[in-house]
This record gives structure tokens, sequence and C-alpha cells, in this order.
């Protein structure tokens, strides 16, 4: 998808080295997936304590 943003240009410097990337696109998109990623983890973490779990963790190791 064909995007025009604004990105202030000494984040997009600091990014760009910081994670080796040779263009702003690569940078751009790895930002986007860490983000989406991070968000997903929260979701998951609040979700701690909230599920009941029955059998068990050695059973289901074994059973591998």
């Amino acid at each position: 998808m064909r995007t025009n943003i604004d990105i202030d240009d000494t984040l997009m410097a600091e990014v760009m080295e910081a994670g080796g990337f040779k263009t702003k696109k690569a940078a751009v998109e790895e930002s986007l997936r860490l983000f989406a990623r991070t968000l997903s983890q929260g979701r998951l973490r609040a979700l701690h304590g909230k599920l009941d779990w029955e059998g068990s963790l050695d059973d289901m190791r074994r059973d591998r």
C-alpha cells in the first residue's frame, strides 16, 4: 500500500542507524511489525490468571 506520511527526520535516522536499515521503507515496516507484536503480547499478558487450566504439563510434555 502506498502511503505518504511526514516522519521526523531525526527519528528516522536514529531508527535506521540503530536497526541497521538501508531504506526508510525497511525501517518503517520493521517498526510496524514490532509495534503490532508488542500490542499482541500485551493482550496475551492481560489474560494472565483469567483462563482456567485443566491437565498436567508433565503429561503434556511426555506426549510429545
